[in-house]
């Protein structure tokens, strides 16, 4: 737990703690953290911390959700930008503000499955010019 909260940010990954022990012996401890609820598990080797809420004593993800995402996907090394709908509103195309977490992958197709709780992150690619 020390190592994981010195660390920087709220996204932790399984690679960072690679030089504490042996595979199992992560897995399980992982795993114990997870049902503990100490980390939250938002992708296959990607982790995320917890705070406690003042209000409901719970714990539950240090950040948001997008926040939470876009350093996922920043500490995985994969650009991503904005979503088709989110662009409409940011340059003020559209004034519907886009609910759902969608992001544009350019070219290239991504299967990780980034979600916390029921949000999930959705992926949309542009098409090539033929």
């Amino acid at each position: 737990m020390r190592s994981i909260h010195r660390r920087v940010g709220v996204v932790v990954l399984r690679s960072d703690l690679t030089k504490l022990g042996g595979r199992s012996e992560l897995t399980r401890v992982l795993a114990a953290l997870v049902a503990t609820r100490k980390l939250v598990r938002i992708s296959h080797g990607v982790y995320a911390k917890t705070k406690m809420n003042k209000f409901t004593g719970t714990l539950m993800p240090a950040a948001t959700f997008e926040s939470i995402a876009a350093e996922a996907f920043d500490r995985l090394g994969i650009a991503v930008g904005p979503g088709m709908l989110a662009e409409e509103y940011n340059s003020g195309r559209s004034t519907q503000i886009p609910i759902m977490p969608v992001v544009t992958t350019g070219r290239r197709r991504i299967t990780r499955k980034i979600q916390v709780g029921s949000k999930r992150v959705i992926y949309e690619r542009t098409r090539g010019t033929n």
